[in-house]
């Protein structure tokens, strides 16, 4: 059909007139189908607005693609201008730690769409050499058909959305002005959320500077002063040295948390061994632990099944939970690192006998700067580490739990689903 060819595609436009013209010689049953499929994009619309939160938005979006066009799946690819890479972001019935992140090459069909900014209709992939068939390779779900179109907002082209597999047919031009529609809401709704999230981040980013850059520039400042004796000079100077270093910390969890709320982070996923992730993360924190004379011990039940998971990074969550359990446990307490299996998941938990955390403040562990009250006094940090937790483990389908008691301890554990999101 016209759609599939690409100097057909440069006559369209998202809002043409022709639309009303053709509205105006549809039957009255398939004239009400239409209004329908308009009325529910009106819903989409304000549920669109509901939200700024980027991850849950782009499951809004893609649901709704597979919804109104009738397909068996729909994902969202974001274009970054900067490194002019485009890479997958969001699925609905997609294996989303296999996509999440994969860089999609410019001459695929979704490059097509975004270098064009038109749509596409190809109702049979295998005959188009632009598809990129490694999706299909790591996901075991087969393309047939595609619609895709261009997600762009205020001039500025954001990504492509794609319907996957029409049921029952093959897809029309109909379907191709309703997905646009959609995708103009969708970009604007998009582009909204990484505004909002990059000026809320940056605000409280600049906030958490101005302690460790005070305390550098008052201590650069009585350092001049020459009554000084030399300890007190070596601990002005370790003072300076300590919060560079909390800087130079800052400045990379930042940047982590950063691309993991923009979604520029890509899921290297593979099957891991639980067993032999977690005798390495508590081979490598037990030097830490014997520092305060602390016990840290390993819980691994006796059979568990393999996970397909980016290792390093759920390695950086249970280092990062590891670290937090010895801070915050005095001298000689006891730490344990424990897995388990239930059914659809598997659980690791890092267990400590710590100060424990009053109810309040597990009410805002995960919130990004957030410090226990009083912690401070026992360790530094950041007040992103748990975060940046909570964002890797909800990246791979799982979600992080926490129970305390104060004066008792606390137990940290991650959910991980078996076999992949």
């Amino acid at each position: 059909m016209c759609a599939q060819k690409s100097s057909c595609a440069a006559t369209w436009r998202p809002y043409s007139p022709n639309w009303f013209r053709k509205f105006s010689m549809l039957d009255a049953t398939n004239a009400h189908a239409l209004v329908q499929r308009y009325h529910r994009l009106l819903e989409i619309s304000r549920d669109l607005a509901s939200t700024l939160d980027l991850d849950t938005l782009l499951q809004h979006i893609v649901q709704a693609a597979a919804d109104v066009c009738e397909a068996e799946a729909a994902s969202i690819l974001l274009y970054d201008d900067r490194l002019q890479e485009l890479y997958f972001q969001a699925a609905t019935n997609l294996t989303e730690p296999l996509m999440r992140g994969l860089v999609v090459p410019m001459d695929s069909l979704a490059g097509w769409i975004v270098r064009n900014q038109q749509p596409v209709i190809i109702n049979d992939v295998s005959k188009d050499q632009r598809h990129f068939a490694k999706i299909s390779q790591n996901t075991n779900f087969l393309t047939h058909s595609l619609l895709g179109v261009p997600l762009v907002a205020k001039g500025k082209v954001v990504g492509a959305l794609e319907a996957i597999n029409k049921k029952g047919g093959e897809f029309t031009e109909e379907d191709r002005d309703v997905l646009s529609v959609l995708g103009a809401q969708a970009a604007i709704a998009i582009e909204n959320s990484r505004l909002f999230q990059q000026s809320d981040l940056i605000a409280e980013f600049v906030h958490e500077l101005r302690t460790p850059l005070g305390s550098i520039a008052t201590s650069a400042h009585l350092l001049e002063r020459p009554e000084l004796s030399e300890d007190q000079r070596h601990i002005l100077l370790r003072t300076i040295q300590n919060e560079s270093r909390r800087l130079s910390e800052l400045a990379t969890s930042f940047l982590d948390l950063a691309r993991l709320e923009s979604g520029r982070v890509q899921y290297h996923v593979e099957n891991v061994q639980v067993p032999a992730l977690l005798d390495e993360c508590a081979t490598i924190m037990r030097t830490k632990a014997l520092e305060k004379q602390q016990t840290l011990r390993v819980n691994i039940a006796s059979t568990l099944p393999t996970l397909t998971v980016d290792r390093g990074k759920i390695k950086q969550v249970l280092i990062n939970l590891l670290s937090n359990a010895i801070k915050y446990t005095p001298q000689g307490g006891h730490i344990t690192l424990k897995a388990e299996s239930v059914p659809q998941e598997v659980r690791i938990s890092v267990q400590d006998t710590g100060r424990g955390i009053p109810p309040e403040g597990l009410e805002n562990l995960f919130q990004k700067f957030y410090r226990v009250p009083g912690s401070e006094q026992m360790a530094q940090g950041t007040g992103l580490g748990l975060s940046i937790c909570k964002k890797i483990v909800e990246g791979h389908g799982g979600r992080i739990s926490v129970e305390s008691e104060v004066g008792k301890g606390t137990t940290f554990t991650v959910h991980l689903p078996i076999g992949g999101r």
